[in-house]
């Protein structure tokens, strides 16, 4: 019941402040933003603005150096995009702090570290033909984010770096949106170097997360319940649900337990490995605010137990198509060198679903099952021990493949 109430209380909130900017005034405090968190660590930080084929407009956060380096930090150096996942934004690759979070550790290592932000959320909430509060501007799922936002962060990154290719690294989302790249714009597998898969939610006829569970009957085909939600903003940052979730992830031990379920709602049932002490500043700029449409696609995907394109029905479908059935993505054309991470007790990219991949992918590289029964979806990004577990393993990845190639 608990996790209903907060979900209603979160709705709530959305319909009352949906088009409100967080930027402009916000009364209660000012968010940080990316950049700031970055310099707040002593790091160097850049904002970039990149606009798609279809008139998005999207942030970027670059960590050009590491200050630990020294003069090394002047030398070309070799880059990464680093994507987020639902309901998230580029700050979850950060709040682990400079220590453990995969951005620095990236930097650290003599990376160019580029942190994503797909359209809709708090960073990336601009059109240049659209205004926000039109419904056409929330008319996307996951499709429009891997076939125009991806190809545009990793053209940007190119032509202001010099590189040839980027490393990049997804999680959740960010893995689902990079296959849609890989098949719908196979030539931009030409421009990765590694591609590092944590936690891919691809097919997902496994999942046992229970929002989605919960509205499969209702939305998880065409009808009447994905009509009256789709194409509008679902969970935006706001001062409301700021305000109620200050509250909820309080240090008061009674409350920081609502801010746990709540977390959960997000990614899965299990608290595994989670750094709860990083809860408060999550909750700063998560939920940072998505198209329903995104989450309605990824519940097709769980109740179709295919990897397609989103189901508007037969007559749309047609229209759109030209089939009364979504196609589904060609994965045989990912030819990217994949290394696809996955935790046992991940309840959203479940390990069943995660195991059909590998004879789909022409150049699957490693298929690696975390050993620790417990890891779960948000372990990937917010777990006390995720330096040693995933970070030093991806960058390490990363580092063999621009030795390999640079000699």
């Amino acid at each position: 019941m608990l996790k209903e109430t907060l979900l209603i209380l979160a709705l709530t909130a959305t319909a009352l402040a949906a088009d409100y900017d967080p930027y402009l005034d916000i009364p209660f405090k000012r968010l940080k933003t990316s950049a700031e968190r970055i310099e707040s660590h002593g790091y160097p930080a850049e904002t970039h603005e990149v606009e798609t084929e279809d008139g998005y407009v999207l942030n970027m956060f670059r960590i050009p150096y590491s200050p630990k380096l020294g003069n090394a930090g002047q030398a070309q150096r070799p880059a990464v995009l680093i994507q987020h996942g639902l309901f998230s934004c580029s700050d979850c690759f950060l709040l682990n702090g400079p220590d453990n979070a995969l951005a620095y550790n990236y930097a650290d290592a003599g990376y160019d570290v580029w942190l994503g932000n797909a359209r809709g959320n708090i960073y990336s909430r601009n059109n240049t033909r659209i205004n926000t509060n039109h419904p056409y501007f929330w008319a996307f799922s996951w499709h429009e984010i891997g076939a125009y936002d991806l190809p545009a962060m990793i053209d940007h990154i190119l032509a202001t770096t010099g590189e040839k290719a980027v490393h990049y690294v997804g999680h959740s989302q960010g893995c689902t949106t990079f296959f849609v790249m890989g098949a719908e714009r196979p030539e931009y597998n030409a421009k990765i170097k590694t591609a590092h898969m944590l936690a891919p939610p691809i097919f997902m006829g496994n999942t046992t997360t229970d929002i989605i569970l919960a509205m499969a009957d209702y939305v998880g085909s065409p009808g009447l319940g994905a009509e009256l939600l789709q194409n509008q903003v679902f969970l935006p940052m706001n001062p409301i649900i700021q305000r109620i979730l200050d509250t909820a992830c309080s240090n008061d031990p009674y409350l920081l337990n609502y801010c746990k379920i709540l977390a959960m709602m997000w990614g899965g049932d299990s608290e595994g490995n989670l750094n709860v002490t990083l809860l408060p500043q999550v909750a700063e700029t998560h939920p940072a605010g998505i198209s329903t449409n995104q989450g309605i696609h990824f519940i097709q995907s769980y109740v179709s137990n295919e990897f397609r394109q989103y189901d508007w029905g037969p007559k749309k479908n047609k229209a759109t198509y030209g089939s009364e059935v979504p196609p589904s993505y060609d994965l045989t054309k990912i030819t990217s060198k994949l290394y696809l991470y996955v935790g046992l007790a991940d309840e959203s990219a479940n390990v069943k679903d995660v195991a059909r991949l590998p004879p789909l992918l022409p150049q699957l590289e490693e298929l690696y099952e975390i050993p620790d029964e417990t890891w779960g979806h948000l372990d990937f990004i917010f777990a006390k021990q995720v330096k040693s577990v995933i970070n030093d393993k991806v960058i390490a990845t990363s580092e063999a493949y621009d030795r390999l190639y640079n000699n």
